[in-house]
């Protein structure tokens, strides 16, 4: 074998061995650790808020919206916007299309045809106040109530100012701008 060989095949082991231990040593770092943040399901919130009250912070989306995913990429991926919704927030992404049942307040909600061109989830359809448009984030106290909601995409600086009005319980005393 050529000394040039040699060397490269030895470069490219040594390459592959770091790639392995780089996978082994960031795999002893449990998930939660690098982020906290969690993203639920109506159902996961609701159990969750029955031990430790919060607000719900709704996300409802669904798949085919390009908004939708601007927003994921732009502004749900930011560390301040993922901290404050963390620990004020039962953050929940709800897909305004989703087939399963949710009990809410007592009441099954399921898909429905014959809205829009592909149908609607009955609760995404209630709280968007049969006006669907996605995003359209919507916001609940404790209690479940529906206290605010804005559509449309949002940079994070549009945004927090939003997250601290309903954090704040701002719109107890003042009416949001639409």
């Amino acid at each position: 074998m050529k000394k040039s060989s040699f060397l490269y095949a030895f470069a490219f082991l040594a390459f592959i061995g770091s790639i392995y231990a780089f996978r082994a040593d960031s795999a002893t770092v449990p998930v939660e650790e690098i982020s906290p943040f969690k993203w639920y399901t109506m159902e996961e919130a609701l159990v969750a808020n029955k031990e430790n009250p919060k607000k719900f912070f709704i996300d409802v989306y669904t798949d085919w919206c390009g908004w939708c995913k601007v927003m994921d990429r732009e502004t749900f991926s930011k560390e301040e916007v993922k901290a404050y919704l963390a620990e004020h927030f039962y953050p929940v992404k709800l897909d305004a299309e989703q087939r399963e049942t949710i009990t809410f307040k007592g009441k099954e909600y399921q898909y429905m045809t014959g809205t829009g061109r592909r149908g609607i989830h009955q609760l995404a359809y209630e709280l968007l106040k049969a006006r669907p448009s996605y995003p359209t984030i919507v916001y609940l106290d404790e209690e479940l109530n529906p206290v605010h909601y804005t559509n449309g995409f949002k940079k994070q600086a549009q945004l927090e100012p939003e997250l601290k009005f309903v954090a704040e319980e701002k719109y107890k005393k003042v009416s949001a701008k639409r």
